[in-house]
């Protein structure tokens, strides 16, 4: 939106969400069977939808009989967006009135110079040299499938930063690939919130950074590539950027504090689509899951449960009772998803859990977007472990409601408890967590997941005292502490046997010296292993990922 002052123009202002519907081939939004561009719904350039700070009615139209599922909460959103762009537009015009077009123009300019300068200030203090990471993607869309999502090489000299792709996966006939400049967004999530966490956030302080993207790899697609569910190959990259700055960062003395291995970043993106209990066409992501993402460990504390949004660190669960008052959805379960966190000397963040269960309408259609159910997305960083896959869990006619009717019931809101001793009869399905859209009856139950934070340094160096507080916190279960810690302690007073948590943990570091082999073996052994051919149809040649031919799109 311009902010024109006396006919002067001055600025611009804008305000961004997530489109919940499009239009697709399928509803929410971000079809995961998309194989090109033309199969994902509304999809323009940027044009002028208003005059004289109104919307035209003409656009408002178009949007209603385009052919969208939900064209209220399409225009509902797109009014929120333009009035959020006016308030700041309203706020700079106070500012100018107050303080003169000078002043405003100035600042803006002066944000853009100090942010350039303080980059490259910090660039400069990191040491020099090449840096690698290497993350992978278990499936492809709703298929199992291993791509090299990002093989990133950092390389650091004076003032300024090199990424370099070389090595990345080819493209692919799905809507897992994204666009160079979406890349580049999914690192600035990274830089501004453990680099440049304390400059303006401003596009000059990616001045001093150069990317190298070779053509037709998944990070470069070919225009007319689909990418509607880019973001589950983009949240690699800035997962390979977490480990690579944490090489490089570790040995200053004024950014080691703010390593952190890469947030939990695998969740269930779960889409619901149908009649609401109010009769009205809803389509819409939920966000709960998305929400509540565990922080990677950190270099001197743990990382924070359910801390936000891997996207957006400022993101915050919804409130339950206005999801249910939206959506013909009951919440039956809500809370941290014990042992999703990556183990470590600083444990990652804990993960979450809801069930949803379709009520007040007689069904709905659901599927769900996402992977991470056979490799964890986040890497841990030095000797921590990776947190939890995530697994695709419905029930179909579990009878909850009368369940809950009677007087011994066995329910119970403790997530393990109903997983192991099956409180809750009906069909159970175990699948991937990306599903396809099936229709769901009134009474049947989703599960959300949202994964931990991976962790950081050795668990055998875990202070105990830090192990029992997670138990009282139900962050973690027994036997984690007790096989993966390796803490020892009486079971119903929670007391730690100092002297014998030392003798465990001694007996384990003996244990892994004789498990070891030498790098050369390893390397040899290693090097002859391959996943099976079904899993590398979209990988490229073994191992160097390499386009096997050209990529068919309708």
């Amino acid at each position: 939106m311009p902010v024109f002052h006396k006919g002067k123009l001055l600025a611009w202002t804008t305000a961004a969400l997530h489109t919940t519907e499009t239009g697709a081939i399928e509803p929410g939004g971000m079809p995961v069977s998309a194989k090109s561009r033309f199969e994902e719904g509304l999809n323009m350039p940027p044009m002028k939808i208003g005059e004289s700070y109104q919307l035209r009615n003409d656009f408002l139209e178009f949007y209603s009989v385009y052919g969208l599922r939900a064209p209220a909460m399409f225009i509902s959103d797109l009014r929120a967006r333009c009035t959020t762009a006016d308030r700041v537009r309203v706020r700079l015009l106070e500012l100018v009135e107050k303080r003169g077009e000078e002043y405003l123009v100035g600042l803006l300019r002066k944000m853009l110079v100090t942010a350039e300068s303080g980059a490259r200030q910090k660039i400069k203090s990191l040491p020099e040299g090449k840096f690698r990471a290497v993350v992978f993607n278990d499936a492809i869309g709703w298929t199992p499938a291993l791509v090299r999502a990002c093989y990133l090489t950092l390389t650091k000299k004076d003032d300024k930063l090199i990424f370099d792709f070389e090595g990345t996966s080819p493209e692919n006939p799905s809507s897992y690939n994204v666009h160079s400049q979406a890349v580049v967004g999914h690192i600035a999530n990274f830089m501004y919130e453990y680099v440049f966490h304390d400059l303006p956030i401003c596009s000059s302080t990616f001045a001093p950074i150069d990317f190298i993207f070779p053509p037709n790899i998944i990070l470069n697609p070919d225009k007319a590539a689909a990418t509607s569910c880019c973001v589950y190959i983009g949240m690699q990259c800035r997962n390979a950027t977490h480990n690579s700055f944490a090489k490089m960062a570790f040995s200053c003395a004024g950014l080691w504090q703010q390593v952190t291995a890469a947030p939990g970043s695998q969740h269930t993106a779960q889409i619901c689509a149908g009649l609401s209990q109010w009769k009205l066409a809803v389509s819409d992501v939920l966000s709960f899951s998305l929400n509540t993402q565990g922080q990677g460990g950190r270099a001197a504390n743990d990382g924070m449960d359910s801390y936000g949004f891997a996207w957006c660190a400022f993101g915050r669960a919804p409130d339950s009772e206005q999801v249910e008052s939206e959506l013909p959805l009951t919440v039956m379960l809500s809370q941290h998803w014990k042992d999703s966190c990556g183990h470590g000397h600083h444990r990652g963040g804990s993960g979450a859990v809801q069930q949803w269960m379709i009520h007040k309408v007689s069904d709905m259609v659901s599927m769900c977007m996402g992977n991470g159910s056979k490799v964890p997305l986040g890497q841990p960083l030095f000797g921590g472990y990776a947190s939890s896959p995530i697994p695709g869990i419905s029930v179909r006619k579990p009878g909850l409601l009368d369940d809950m009717k009677k007087e011994n019931s066995p329910l119970t809101m403790d997530l393990l408890d109903i997983l192991q001793k099956n409180t809750i009869h009906g069909d159970w399905k175990y699948e991937l967590v990306a599903r396809t859209p099936k229709v769901y009856q009134e009474g049947d139950l989703l599960f959300g997941f949202s994964g931990g934070g991976p962790g950081y340094g050795d668990p055998l160096e875990r202070d105990p005292e830090s192990v029992m507080e997670d138990l009282k916190k139900s962050i973690i279960s027994d036997w984690t502490a007790q096989h993966i810690y390796k803490i020892a302690y009486e079971a119903e007073r929670r007391k730690i046997d100092v002297e014998k948590t030392k003798q465990q943990r001694q007996e384990e570091r003996k244990a892994r010296l004789a498990r070891g082999v030498s790098f050369e073996r390893f390397h040899q052994e290693w090097n002859k292993k391959a996943p099976p051919k079904e899993a590398l149809q979209f990988y490229g040649t073994w191992p160097d990922a390499k386009p096997t031919g050209p990529v068919f799109r309708p």
